[in-house]
């Protein structure tokens, strides 16, 4: 009779304990999108919590909440020695003027946010502003994390339609406008760093969507300028955090789904160079 259990990563695992400062994993908290009760959410952090470090809240979703409820997530969070992340609900509050952002971060300060997260994509303000916001939530004794895009231009990703093997294609023209915005964001993020950011959050959406079709030098770049320590990326899929581990080891930070946390911590727990097979294989767990 097979016996099953779980893998231990005592071989393998060179990441430290909480809190970590690099391989580490954020979770999505309760949103508008998902019934994700308090009771689901303690069961979650109970059997995962030593594989997870943060745990973000999304799309303003905690501004459709009661906010006891929110202060027994955050509570939750803390006493598993996990961090907790606004999402992009800031830009919202930014459009009624800076006074309402001073209030919003002492509100978060007071639910138990340890994190506020600006997304730089859509706050049309300037740089100088946005870095003057960053030292706001840092001199609150808040961490500072803006959040950047990465977009791919179509002409840059390769068809994919049917063709005769061993036709010849023509390859397609790459733009130079990728690669401009891609030198522009680490400008930015760099910045941001200096001002006294903790860390930068990587929206890579559509490199991830195509990340067997288009070149890897997008993320490398990223992670070589603002290094890996400095640098998280939100992996839309599980297949997507296995590209992002095998890329870069155990060590990378990833934004995930809560579902997601056991296939990723597995993933961080083997040598991806050697005998590399699916997470989804279940004779990994068999003995």
């Amino acid at each position: 009779m097979a016996v099953y259990r779980w893998k231990s990563f005592i071989e393998d695992e060179d990441r430290p304990e909480k809190p970590r400062r690099f391989g580490v994993t954020e979770i999505r908290a309760p949103n508008h999108t998902s019934l994700f009760s308090h009771t689901l959410l303690q069961d979650t952090l109970e059997s995962m919590g030593q594989f997870v470090d943060g745990l973000k809240f999304t799309g303003g979703s905690e501004s459709l909440m009661p906010k006891s409820f929110i202060r027994e997530a955050t509570k939750l969070a803390h006493e598993h020695n996990i961090y907790v992340s606004t999402g992009d609900w800031a830009e919202y509050l930014l459009q009624k003027g800076s006074s309402s952002f001073k209030e919003y971060i002492e509100e978060c300060k007071q639910l138990g946010f340890d994190t506020v997260e600006l997304n730089m994509g859509s706050l049309e303000l300037p740089e100088e502003t946005l870095l003057r916001y960053i030292r706001l939530i840092k001199s609150k004794g808040l961490k500072a994390k803006p959040q950047f895009a990465v977009k791919i231009n179509k002409a840059d990703i390769p068809p994919t339609h049917a063709r005769a093997y061993g036709a010849y294609v023509v390859p397609t023209p790459r733009t130079s406008e990728r690669v401009e915005d891609v030198d522009f964001l680490i400008r930015r993020a760099e910045r941001c760093l200096e001002a006294g950011a903790d860390m930068i959050s990587i929206d890579a959406e559509d490199v991830c969507r195509y990340a067997d079709s288009v070149r890897a030098d997008i993320i490398a770049k990223v992670i070589g300028r603002l290094g890996l320590e400095k640098t998280m990326f939100e992996a839309s899929n599980a297949k997507t955090s296995e590209w992002f581990v095998k890329q870069y080891g155990p060590n990378v930070n990833l934004f995930i789904d809560h579902s997601q946390v056991m296939g990723l911590e597995c993933l961080r727990g083997r040598n991806l160079a050697k005998n590399h097979k699916s997470v989804l294989d279940s004779s990994y767990f068999l003995v």
